[in-house]
């Protein structure tokens, strides 16, 4: 009987999330071709999600916002999402202020509430 060693760890290499890198401030222009490769990496891999390296895109802004929401859609129109790796805290509060929901890596990602789940409510209180 003989063991043929596989290179690399396929179970590990089977969920590693595709990176996409965003560096500098980024030009309207490029946005098409990003949000090109947001679709090629959800196709190219088995991956569903695309992790947005946004350490470096410098501070926050308008301009942000409209690229992480164009590449969110681009990636739900593709069946996947992305996950933000190392936000700026001034970006997640701009995120939040203009209702963009996009998860953050090693944060629980936010649901609505089950339907028929009800509050528990203190004796004395009335119901809402």
């Amino acid at each position: 009987m003989s063991c043929q060693t596989v290179p690399g760890l396929p179970l590990v290499d089977a969920v590693t999330p595709a990176v996409l890198t965003l560096s500098g401030p980024v030009a309207r222009d490029e946005v098409p071709g990003l949000c090109d490769d947001v679709r090629a990496l959800l196709r190219g891999g088995r991956a569903r999600v695309v992790v947005c390296d946004v350490g470096g895109l410098g501070p926050p802004g308008l301009a942000v916002v409209d690229l992480l929401a164009r590449l969110e859609l681009t990636a739900r129109r593709a069946g996947g999402r992305i996950r933000l790796r190392d936000p700026d805290p001034a970006l997640r509060s701009l995120l939040r202020f203009v209702g963009l929901r996009i998860q953050v890596e090693r944060e629980v990602e936010e649901r609505e509430p089950a339907l028929g789940v009800e509050e528990e409510v203190e004796p004395g209180q009335p119901s809402g």
